[in-house]
């Protein structure tokens, strides 16, 4: 069975730390492919990002020489919210075993998201660390919930992931950078703050 790591988001922009994530996911689980799944529009973020085609633009350039395909699934179905998105990658694509890679920030709000449980029942998550983010996403309400469906050893197999809920906490070397720190500096850079 073909395994593929969905790495879901507004991508605005990319950076160096979505690259290392998906590519430390190949490795670590011996992925087949990893999909950028690019959002039109994140209900959970206020502030307006920069366009869809920009965002699309951005992550098939900053990805052309990484084993990373930019997926638009999202826009093509109209999904808003990633359950829906699951749900439709894992029904229409019944060969391929997906796991739902993210950062340990997103872990923390991750109770916010729509139907957040049913996301943890529909597919295998591979969580990383983040810089200032491991020790709050520990005692999130999400890890509390489904702690006892962690994959508490080093080295996975396979077979780890056979059944959901499963999930994982990647003891991954930490990248100290964001999207809304890089939006920050561009503001900056620009004369907008």
């Amino acid at each position: 069975m073909k395994k593929i790591g969905l790495l879901g988001g507004s991508f605005d922009p990319p950076h160096k730390g979505h690259i290392f994530i998906s590519l430390e996911a190949k490795k670590i689980l011996k992925l087949d492919e990893v999909w950028w799944l690019i959002t039109p529009q994140n209900p959970l973020k206020i502030s307006k990002p920069a366009t869809y085609s920009e965002r699309v633009y951005n992550c098939k350039k900053i990805t052309k020489n990484f084993p990373i395909k930019i997926i638009e699934i999202e826009k093509k179905i109209g999904s808003k919210y990633s359950y829906e998105t699951i749900k439709f990658l894992c029904q229409y694509y019944k060969n391929i075993k997906f796991f739902w890679l993210m950062g340990a920030d997103n872990l923390i709000h991750f109770h916010l998201w729509q139907k957040w449980q049913s996301i943890f029942n529909d597919i295998s998550i591979v969580i990383f660390k983040r810089h200032g983010y491991n020790i709050k996403a520990l005692k999130s309400i999400a890890f509390k919930r489904f702690k006892s469906s962690k994959i508490t050893k080093i080295n996975f197999i396979y077979s780890d992931f056979n059944k959901t809920p499963s999930w994982c906490f990647i003891e991954n070397k930490e990248i100290n950078i964001s999207s809304t720190e890089i939006r920050k500096q561009r503001d900056k850079f620009r004369g907008k703050n």
